[in-house]
């Protein structure tokens, strides 16, 4: 299935100038979920995966699905303040202002190989300050996944140097 003919354009959200991807309609069709959540299982044949770290919030929609079609579990990376028990914070910079993520403390087992998982790659900067995060909980970043990829925002320029980078679907 073209995930392209699901995901919906929206010209100038969430302002002038911005074309938005779009990707709650693979969620409202069964089939392209499963196609979906099927093309980023692939993405990842032949890497050594012992867990995987879905970002909030977008990231648990294919985390959870992926963890159990791998037989995996998913660690939630959260905003601040969301999280129950001790954790590790990570601020990174945003188009404005700042965000920060958490993660449990006893998350990962020392040297776990993990895939982190997220809905779209712009910039960066999220996914860059999830790396940090894993390795600070004792994981090993094994690659990044996400559903989409923007490639002129170059993301993926400041992730390569962690781990390889697989998107399922890829705009110019």
């Amino acid at each position: 299935m073209d995930l392209k003919t699901v995901i919906r354009e929206i010209p100038d959200f969430p302002k002038p100038g911005i074309l938005f991807y779009d990707i709650t309609p693979i969620m409202e069709q069964p089939a392209a979920f499963q196609a979906a959540i099927d093309g980023l299982r692939r993405l990842l044949d032949g890497v050594a995966v012992d867990a995987l770290a879905a970002v909030e919030s977008r990231g648990f929609i294919f985390g959870g699905p992926l963890g159990l079609a791998m037989d995996k579990p998913m660690v939630l990376m959260r905003k601040a303040g969301k999280l129950p028990a001790a954790t590790y914070a990570e601020t990174y910079a945003l188009e404005y202002g700042e965000a920060t993520l958490e993660v449990h403390q006893d998350a990962f087992a020392a040297g776990a190989r993990v895939v982190i998982v997220d809905d779209l790659l712009a910039t960066g900067g999220t996914a860059e300050a999830t790396a940090r995060l894993v390795k600070q909980a004792g994981g090993e970043v094994a690659a990044f996944l996400f559903m989409v990829e923007l490639d002129d925002l170059k993301g993926r320029e400041k992730l390569t140097s962690f781990a390889p980078v697989f998107s399922l679907v890829n705009y110019a």
